[in-house]
């Protein structure tokens, strides 16, 4: 019977179940367990202490690690389709007038192209891949400048963050590698790490996260964001919902990208 189980056992079976799951509820572990919520809650506590796992709104996931930045080209080929949703919902939340921030990476690159090119709204970015593809785009198009940094295919460094220093955004809407309870919003790069530090930093206004599901549980290098300073998670259908409820205790809106579309 498992409810014999000695501790030991308990968190392995715990481990194996979010190594295949990713994620789970409390009351699906003690049910597993065959055993009580306060046993299954202090297992927890010992494997989040062990770094295995975090700790959600009533359950768990399983915590994972980035410690490589992929080449730009390898990440655009995972979950283009919620990607461009993503971009296109994050890309609605801009209204006439607004001066934004946005970040490289690939759905952040969505959320560029995404915006109406007929409003009056004023882009400050180091994406220079959006740049290349972009063309003509129809609002002002700033690109910081810096040091090119070829896997990202972005720019960072002294002249990006010293030409940040002169603006002020009333939005920022940012891509990042991981979104973590414990950590916050974390991406590989040290270099890009500084400059979205800045943007957030020079921001009179809402910080706006565009994940998909993925980044949802996941660890990278360099923190850019503690949840606190977010305002809002724009993300696809595939969320879990424990995931929206934690967030929801940290006063972060979440908004979900299915495949309605989205009204200019």
């Amino acid at each position: 019977m498992s409810k014999t189980l000695i501790p030991a056992q308990r968190r392995e079976k715990i481990q194996k179940y979010l190594e295949t799951h990713k994620i789970a509820r409390t009351v699906d572990l003690y049910k597993m367990l065959e055993t009580s919520e306060a046993t299954v809650w202090r297992d927890l506590e010992w494997l989040e202490q062990k770094g295995i796992i975090e700790r959600t709104h009533g359950g768990a996931m399983l915590s994972q690690r980035i410690t490589l930045e992929p080449e730009y080209q390898l990440r655009a080929k995972k979950h283009p389709e919620e990607k461009q949703r993503i971009g296109a919902l994050a890309a609605s939340l801009i209204e006439n007038g607004d001066i934004v921030f946005v970040n490289s990476g690939t759905t952040a690159t969505q959320v560029i192209h995404h915006i109406r090119g007929t409003a009056n709204i004023t882009v400050f970015t180091n994406n220079f891949y959006a740049a290349l593809e972009m063309g003509e785009p129809g609002f002002h198009y700033y690109l910081i400048g810096g040091d090119f940094q070829p896997r990202s295919l972005s720019t960072t460094g002294r002249l990006a963050t010293e030409n940040l220093k002169q603006v002020y955004a009333n939005k920022t809407i940012i891509g990042v590698d991981g979104i973590s309870l414990k950590h916050g919003c974390t991406v590989p790069s040290d270099a890009e790490a500084e400059v979205v530090r800045l943007m957030i930093e020079h921001t009179k206004g809402q910080v706006i996260i565009a994940a998909d599901h993925s980044k949802w549980g996941m660890v990278s290098n360099y923190q850019v964001a503690s949840l606190d300073e977010i305002n809002k998670l724009v993300t696809d259908e595939a969320i879990d919902m424990s995931a929206i409820e934690s967030l929801s205790a940290h006063s972060i809106d979440t908004l979900i990208a299915d495949d309605n579309p989205i009204q200019a």
